[in-house]
């Protein structure tokens, strides 16, 4: 398919091959440890909670304090995460988170009970939420127009890594330690490792350009983009950039009181919050945090359902590959559309699927691990890539930490609750009720979707920012990507 953009990002130098682009590559790595961290850190708990509920004696309710505490604090460190980058700029915001990361490890491994193993949960949701919110936007304020879809989706195959190697990590450490006490002490070690690599790496990359203008440093934005760039392009983008902020606080559309003033981005910020918890309501991270739990349901043993859960680990990598490659091929509603339908139709299976296979019958766990690794290779293939990516596209330079922050910490709010009750709903209503939940959720989510969210794809962040400022980014009917 070919890959139009606005008629404005047509008119810059084209991308040309080079050392930039390598550099920009290892921008991206390094920066992705953080979304590597954000999946071995949540991942993790999906083999250690069984041995770990076991060992300190906690009831399900305790136990989900334990999984959940970690993402009621994502959703708060989404929040603060986006205005500490803000004010103190992607980088430095980057490197905060890992510390927090480090440290968070630490009282978790050395958790002498309840109390403090909370604490670290909560330092590191903290991290977590913070990266899933300035990563993203490091990344696509870093990134050329025309593969910006590609290299922000990174920090999302990055996070589905990170839990395919907590999933297999589980398995290893599960089967070869499985009768010490404190296996699951083993298994949140190995978290400490990306944080270093995250803080040192880190320490030598550069400031996000955009960020630079938004505070005056013009100098060291052209800078950072000859890096990134070749010369010709990097002077035609900061020409672009400084243009928009200019424009910006000339009309003083800076801060809170713009948002609340124009009625465009108070809408915005809605969308942005309705498109973050239509990721959750899937139950996607449901299926992350207690895939083993759903397996046992389902009819594995406990130990057979800990290595089969490797499989929605994998299925979830290869998804993320499939995104990247269509991240800047296919438009960001159709992507969405395609996804939601995907993931509906596997709720309607898993739940009919738990109804009519009897419990003991011989198909029925396999069959529903079949039906759920199709939903995580749905759901990684064609909505959390581009979820993220949209994210860190769609506000305004002026508000972008604040905005995206804002709509992560709803969808980590209900994240949270998702993975506070998930234990109890299974109980309660079984595996039937609670999928047939996420797909009549999966019908609203599809409606709101194809009505309301704007189109991102191959538009330049400042044409974006011109759009969504005045409301032209909600004229649904028209191309979003031909400016």
């Amino acid at each position: 398919m070919a890959h139009p953009v606005s008629t404005r990002a047509s008119a810059l130098p084209p991308l040309t091959p080079g050392p930039h682009r390598k550099r920009l590559g290892l921008i991206s790595i390094v920066a992705c440890f953080g979304g590597l961290l954000f999946g071995y850190d949540t991942g993790v708990s999906n083999g250690a909670e069984h041995p770990m509920q076991i060992e300190l004696g906690l009831d399900n309710l305790s136990l989900g304090i334990v999984i959940s505490s970690l993402v009621f604090a994502a959703a708060v460190g989404a929040l603060l995460g986006g205005q500490v980058s803000d004010a103190w700029g992607r980088r430095r915001a980057i490197l905060l988170f890992a510390v927090l990361f480090f440290v968070g490890t630490l009282f978790e491994v050395f958790s002498p009970g309840f109390g403090v193993l909370v604490t670290g949960r909560i330092l590191i949701g903290l991290a977590v939420g913070g990266a899933s919110t300035v990563v993203p936007v490091y990344l696509a304020e870093l990134a050329a127009v025309e593969i910006r879809g590609s290299i922000t989706g990174r920090n999302e195959l990055a996070i589905v890594t990170g839990q395919l190697a907590a999933f297999v990590m589980n398995a290893i450490i599960g089967t070869v330690f499985g009768d010490l006490d404190g296996v699951w002490r083993i298994m949140f070690s190995i978290c400490a490792l990306p944080a270093v690599a995250l803080f040192v790496g880190m320490l030598r990359m550069p400031e996000s350009p955009r960020w630079l203008v938004e505070k005056g440093h013009h100098d060291r934005a052209l800078a950072v983009l000859k890096t990134v760039r070749s010369e010709e392009r990097a002077i035609a983008e900061l020409a672009e950039v400084e243009r928009v902020a200019a424009e910006a606080k000339e009309e003083h559309r800076v801060g809170v009181g713009a948002i609340l003033t124009n009625k465009w981005l108070i809408r915005i910020v809605l969308v942005g919050i309705g498109v973050a918890m239509t990721q959750q309501l899937t139950g996607i991270n449901s299926i992350m945090y207690y895939g083993q739990r759903v397996l046992i349901e389902a009819g594995f043993t406990a130990g057979a359902a800990l290595i089969a859960n490797i499989a929605s680990g994998v299925f979830a990598v290869i998804g993320g590959v499939i995104a990247l490659h269509n991240m800047d091929r296919i438009d960001r509603r159709k992507t969405f559309a395609i996804g939601l339908s995907l993931t509906t139709t596997c709720h309607v299976l898993i739940g009919t699927a738990s109804m009519l296979l009897p419990v003991g019958s011989p198909l029925r766990p396999y069959v529903l691990l079949f039906l759920v690794v199709a939903f995580v290779f749905s759901m990684q293939s064609f909505l959390n890539v581009a979820v993220w990516v949209w994210l860190a596209e769609i506000f305004p330079l002026h508000m972008r930490g604040l905005g995206i922050g804002v709509a992560v910490f709803f969808g980590w709010l209900m994240n949270a609750l998702l993975a506070l009750f998930f234990p109890s709903l299974v109980a309660g209503i079984g595996m039937t009720g609670v999928f047939y939940l996420f797909a009549g959720i999966g019908v609203v989510a599809l409606i709101f979707v194809v009505t309301q969210v704007p189109e991102t794809r191959g538009v330049s962040l400042e044409k974006l920012e011109e759009d969504v400022t005045s409301g032209a980014a909600y004229d649904l009917g028209r191309v979003g990507h031909v400016g």
